[in-house]
Order: structure tokens, then sequence, then C-alpha cells
């Protein structure tokens, strides 16, 4: 087992990134405070780890609530059923919420917790590369709006995360390839070193090695949290971590959520905002392409929905958090690994951008 700290003074706390941790019942334990638990996941993981987590927790009063699966249901309204399960039973202000899935059930969690009687603690158990990787990391919590994807929200830390590498051999082939997209994104964005080692690997990461897998997952965890640490609630550095997410996040809210995968559209997004940087000069058409070619390696998309058209991406990424008066501020590249966050580009070739993926349908 593998143990990262994200410090953050009095908010600080550990990743436990290993095999079988999920067995491993001190490691959950240490981190309750109280006796009172309530475990929230779907209906899809519900199946393979509800009773193995219960199992853990035998000397708490602990109860769960199961929620739909999929995209489609991180909303208010989904979050809802969180807050009757806790109201109906009564749960105080010293109860410990644990998010057993995948990054939307880690974001409701969250956010439950941080509303839930002004805030209780909260501990993310995630069972995806995705949410392993980036989501369960950082205490980013928040649910979409039908206009605008983690639009309401609060930046709410767990107690601990705890990521089993087991979770990932029942995970399907298009969410692994999903996940990818987030430990690329960490190479692009301030690693040139393990970008490269991914390019060598990524045949391993497909193929699921749990060497490779285990060193790409603390590999990101560590790079997120080192820049987490320098800025929490995103005022500066931490911004790069969107490196591809205004364009993508265009992507899941035009398509309808769910439709692609979070993953598949920030792949996109990181393509589109790597052109872009492109056609300002700061980086080179090779460069592009190595993109371009270690995501279809990943088994990712590179190229936009036929449709989304260039004017419906411009009016979806005007809602978008990183928008400041009336500009969409985007992260974009000066070469791989060194991410830029910039409202300097030109107008001209954002657009030349949004048409040349469409005309690539």
């Amino acid at each position: 087992m593998k143990t990262l700290q994200v410090e953050l003074a009095e908010r600080s706390y550990p990743i436990y990134i290993g095999t079988d941790l999920l067995s491993q019942k001190e490691l959950l334990t240490k981190h309750i405070k109280r006796q009172e638990v309530l475990i929230v996941t779907n209906e899809t993981i519900a199946p393979l780890y509800l009773d193995k987590v219960s199992a853990l927790l035998t000397e708490f009063k602990c109860d769960s609530v199961v929620l739909p699966d999929g995209e489609s249901y991180k909303t208010l309204e989904v979050m809802n059923h969180i807050f009757d399960k806790l109201l109906s039973e009564q749960f105080s202000r010293q109860v410990t919420l644990i998010a057993l899935g995948g990054g939307v059930i880690g974001d409701m969690t969250g956010f439950a917790a941080a509303c839930y009687q002004r805030g209780v603690p909260f501990i993310q158990i995630p069972t995806t590369l995705l949410s392993q990787v980036d989501s369960s990391v950082g205490g980013k919590t928040a649910v979409n709006h039908a206009l605008g994807k983690n639009m309401i929200g609060a930046f709410y830390q767990p107690q601990c995360v705890v990521a089993d590498t087991n979770t990932l051999n029942t995970l399907d082939d298009r969410q692994l390839a999903s996940g990818l997209a987030e430990v690329i994104k960490y190479g692009l964005i301030n690693d040139l070193d393990f970008f490269e080692w991914l390019e060598k690997n990524i045949s391993a990461l497909k193929q699921r090695d749990s060497q490779a897998l285990a060193y790409a997952i603390e590999r990101s965890c560590q790079d997120k949290a080192d820049i987490v640490a320098k800025d929490e609630t995103e005022q500066d550095v931490r911004a790069l971590l969107n490196l591809g997410h205004t364009f993508g996040h265009a992507i899941e809210t035009g398509m309808g959520y769910g439709n692609w995968l979070h993953g598949e559209a920030i792949a996109t997004g990181m393509l589109m905002a790597a052109d872009l940087s492109a056609r300002q000069g700061w980086m080179s058409a090779d460069e592009v392409s190595r993109i371009a070619d270690l995501f279809l390696a990943a088994g990712l998309p590179v190229q936009s929905p036929q449709e989304m058209s260039a004017e419906k991406f411009l009016s979806l990424m005007s809602v978008d958090k990183k928008v400041q008066d009336g500009v969409i501020r985007l992260v974009l590249l000066k070469g791989i690994g060194k991410a830029i966050i910039s409202d300097d580009y030109d107008l001209e070739k954002l657009q030349e951008t949004l048409v040349a993926f469409q005309e690539k349908q």
C-alpha cells in the first residue's frame, strides 16, 4: 500500500492506494470519529461491494442508500434521497458519510456531507479509475444543472481516500479508458516525464497490468495533491487541472449527461485545447499528433460529436465557472507538460478550432 498526503493544514488527509484495501478494517474505521455511518452507493456498485464495506462497520450504527447509476442522475433531486435517509433515520450531525462508487457518487456524497446540518465528515472509497485519480481527491463536490455541469456545489474535503485497485477488475473497458483520459491530463499539464512514460506503457494500462495501474494512480494523485495543496479553492494554479474541461463540459451538457462519459468528453476537449494552442503558435503540430495518438491508443475519441456545432459550443462554453467578466478563460498549452490559464487567445483561432473539429466528422 502507498500512502500520500494532501497537505491542507487542519484539513489534511491521506490517500491510501493499494490492493485489497477493502478488507482492512482499521484503515477505514480509524477515520470514523463517532458511531453513525451512512454508506452512499449506486445500483451497479451495491451488489459488488456494499456488503464487503458494511462488514467492516458492524460496531457502528450503519445504514446505506442506493442511488441510480449514471451522470444523468447527478442532480439535486437525486441527492435529496441522501437527505431523506439521513432525516428519516434520525442521523445526527455526528454521522460520517461514505461515498462508495465512482465520481458521481463521490461528488453527490461530498456535497450532501457539506450541506447536512451545515457539514458532517465523509470518506471517499472510489471504485473507478477516473474517481481514483481525479474526482475523489481535492474536495470538489457538486451536482449538475440542465444548463451546466457541476455548477452547484462546494469545496469540502474528505477525511481520507481509500483507493482499492482491486475494484478496477470489475470496471468495463469504456470506463477504464475514460479514467485514462484524466491520467493523461496530468502529463499534459505539468509532467512531461509522466506523459512520456504513458506513451510507453499505455498498452499495459489498457491490459490492466497491476503494477502499471498502481504507478499511474500514485503519480496522478501526487500531481493533483501537490496542486491542491497550493490552491485549495481554485483561485490560481488549481485551474490548470481543468485542461480540456471547458470544451469537454460543453460536450457533456450538449449531448445530454451520460451519453458521453466524462473522460471521453475531456479527451476531445484536451485535444481541442491543444489544437487551439498550436493555432496560436504555442506548440507544434507534432506535439498535437502525439497527444491524439496517445488518446487513440487509450481507446478515447479524438473528434467532437456531429451534433456540436461551433455555435453550440460557444453558447455552452459561456456557461462555465471559468468565465470572468464575460470572457471565457481557457487552459491551453505552451507545449506538452506546460499548461497555462489564458484569456489572451485569438477568438478567430478559437472559431477555427471549433469549425475544424466539426468538419472532422
